[in-house]
């Protein structure tokens, strides 16, 4: 069995909040003032969005979870994403995305561009939003969004229950119009209710966006290979030490 499919045996038991551990300290707070006003955090700063959407686990697609992407754009064809599973002051970093376009997902091997999924069908059917933004702002990027994808890793399985990040990560697949890939109408409700917001509405608004008339068959891999990927751990081979330089 992969570790990806693994439940963790025993953990530590939840103590102050979702996540065990002591409430902060007076002198963990001040240093932590302090920090922000002498340190720049210049990467922090230049996230510039915060995305709403949803993800599937590659091993088991019957979990669907409703992440927020904090995006950072490196350049017109990058996009980095730190990803919570919520937006409030004490949401757990669960993992990391990164969105290339398709130019530079046309050049990735083969192999490689299976680990990747698609962004055209969350788009267009109002999943990917951007919380409490207009649409009309949304629209430009939106339309370069749907040709994109996504490689996402999850490192903390926190609607399985994990109070730490607990074992391998686990790839994540994106929202499609079949099967597995197929938002549950429960989920998609609690999060329109929280915001909200229509995913019908927001569908209906989006008709006009082009997406690529085909989309490469190695993103997505599950719908045509109908198999996901796990990560597993193993040992490897006794580690031969490098003498230090004299």
């Amino acid at each position: 069995m992969a570790s990806s499919d693994e439940f963790p045996g025993q953990v530590p038991t939840r103590t102050d909040g979702d996540t065990p551990g002591k409430p902060l300290t007076v002198g963990s707070q001040m240093i932590d003032k302090g920090a922000q006003m002498l340190q720049s955090l210049k990467p922090i700063k230049q996230m510039s969005q915060h995305i709403c959407t949803f993800a599937m686990y590659s091993h088991d697609m019957t979990r669907q979870i409703e992440t927020h992407h904090y995006v950072t754009r490196l350049n017109q064809d990058f996009l980095q994403c730190a990803v919570y599973d919520s937006d409030s002051s004490t949401a757990r970093l669960i993992g990391v995305e990164y969105i290339v376009s398709d130019r530079i997902f046309e050049s990735l091997p083969p192999d490689e561009q299976k680990l990747w999924h698609s962004h055209a069908y969350e788009i267009k059917a109002g999943l990917w939003m951007n919380p409490r933004v207009p649409e009309m702002i949304q629209k430009s990027e939106l339309q370069d969004l749907s040709k994109s994808y996504g490689k996402f890793w999850c490192t903390w399985q926190v609607d399985r229950g994990d109070v730490l990040p607990l074992g391998a990560p686990s790839l994540m697949m994106s929202p499609q119009d079949v099967n597995l890939g197929m938002v549950k109408a429960e989920v998609l409700q609690r999060r329109d209710e929280k915001y909200g917001v229509s995913s019908e509405d927001l569908m209906e608004s989006r008709v006009g966006i082009e997406v690529p008339q085909k989309i490469n068959s190695n993103a997505d891999y599950w719908k045509n290979a109908g198999k996901g990927f796990a990560i597993d751990i193993e040992q490897t081979p006794e580690m031969k030490l490098i003498a230090p330089f004299p």
